[in-house]
Formats: C-alpha cells, sequence, structure tokens
C-alpha cells in the first residue's frame, strides 16, 4: 500500500514516515500543499494522510481539490493537525475527509485508523483465505497453518496489493508504485525479487503467485490442492 503524508513539521514526518515505512507501507512525504497537490495529479495513491496548515496550499484546499478531481475523489483522507477546532474538524470532514486525528496522537491509534480506512476502501474482509494462507486485513499479519509467516516490510505490501485484488492481476509498474516510494532508488524490474522471495515462503501453503505474461501478477490458490 501506498500513502502520502503532507506535514511541513521535520521531526513529526520523519517520526511518522519511520513508524509506517517500518510497518510494511511505501510512503512519499510531501512538505508543501502545492507539492501534494501535484503529487496527487500523478500519483496514484491508497490513502492520504493532510496537515492543514501548511505553506503553499492551505490542507483543506488540497482536500477540496482532491475530491473534485475524479482520481482522487475516492482516496480516502485522514485530516492530521493541531487545529482541532469543531469548525476546522466539521468543515475537513464536510469537504470529504474520511477521518479526522488531531495532534498530539500516539502512533498505534494512526497505524489502526490507516488500516481502517484502506479496509473499508478497498471493501476487503476481515480475513482472506487462499488455501492454508491466512490474511488478517486488520493487524496485516499472515499465517500459514496458523504459523505465522515471516515477512519483511516490502514482502508484505507485495502479499497486500496481491490480495487487495485477488484472482486478478497486478501490473508490475502498480506494484512498483505499492511498493517504493518517491525517493527510492529502483526500477520496476526489483519488483520480481520480491515476488520470487513471496513465493519462497509461500511454497507448499497452496497460495500461488502467477506471472501473467503483459498482465502482470495474481495470487490464487493452487488448482493442484
Amino acid at each position: 500500500m501506498r500513502l502520502l503524508l503532507v506535514e511541513d513539521h521535520a521531526d513529526l514526518a520523519e517520526w511518522v514516515s519511520k513508524a509506517l515505512t517500518l510497518a510494511g507501507y511505501a510512503l512519499d512525504v510531501m512538505t508543501r500543499g502545492d507539492h501534494a497537490d501535484h503529487a496527487l495529479l500523478t500519483q496514484p495513491y491508497d490513502a492520504v494522510i493532510l496537515d492543514l496548515s501548511l505553506p503553499g496550499l492551505d490542507g483543506l484546499e488540497v482536500l477540496k481539490r482532491m475530491r473534485a478531481r475524479e482520481s482522487t475523489a475516492h482516496t480516502p483522507v485522514l485530516i492530521l493537525t493541531a487545529r482541532g477546532s469543531t469548525e476546522d474538524k466539521v468543515r475537513g470532514l464536510n469537504l470529504g475527509a474520511d477521518d479526522y486525528l488531531p495532534k498530539p496522537f500516539d502512533l498505534s491509534e494512526l497505524e489502526a485508523r490507516i488500516k481502517a480506512l484502506l479496509r473499508r476502501a478497498g471493501n476487503l474482509v476481515p480475513t482472506v483465505r487462499i488455501g492454508a494462507l491466512s490474511f488478517d486485513t486488520n493487524s496485516r499479519l499472515a499465517s500459514v497453518a496458523g504459523k505465522p509467516l515471516a515477512l519483511t516490510p516490502r514482502e508484505l505490501a507485495v502479499l497486500e496489493a496481491l490480495i487487495s485484488r485477488q484472482g486478478r492481476p497486478v501490473a508490475r509498474e502498480t506494484l512498483f508504485e505499492k511498493v517504493f516510494s518517491f525517493d527510492e532508488d529502483a526500477r520496476p524490474e526489483a519488483i520480481e525479487i520480491y515476488v520470487h522471495r513471496l513465493r519462497k515462503k509461500l511454497d507448499g501453503s497452496g497460495a500461488v503467485v502467477t506471472t501473467l505474461r503483459g498482465l502482470g501478477y495474481l495470487i490464487d490458490e493452487s488448482a493442484e490442492r
């Protein structure tokens, strides 16, 4: 899953960025509202974490522009701000924000709210089962035959992206966008490394990642089970 964090407080942005990256999300960080608006024109995101008091373009204006565009009209938005007045909250929600978390906040609560937004946006059931593989869309934990499956953050991001479209192909470029952020020096071909590693970890589970030439990758239950 790829997220956009729009926050002009450098220390807070770094703190949140490290936590969400370790949690397995690809994350782009913008410190200006106008830069975020441009990024949203060029890059699809699974969710946006948006401060309100921003240089260049106010957060509420960024949100207003998002909802006016077809490509971002339904992208989940969590407002994260020190402007905690009822008026600001009502304005944000009326403009189309999905959730509102005032500063200061606890990281565990932020992660829980992001998970809830993504789960609702993807219409995911609480638990997805493919063969002996079980994936909890709330905790984002995977297991095989009841035993925890150890995954790196990027392997988790690949599995999560594939499971969100179970039985349907995900283009390599789309998968790349879900796993790598703007500032990482990588090419789409790098996805093949993580797909290969994930396949090895799923071996024998009945969940198979298949390469479809020209279409991408898909995960589904093996026909042999």
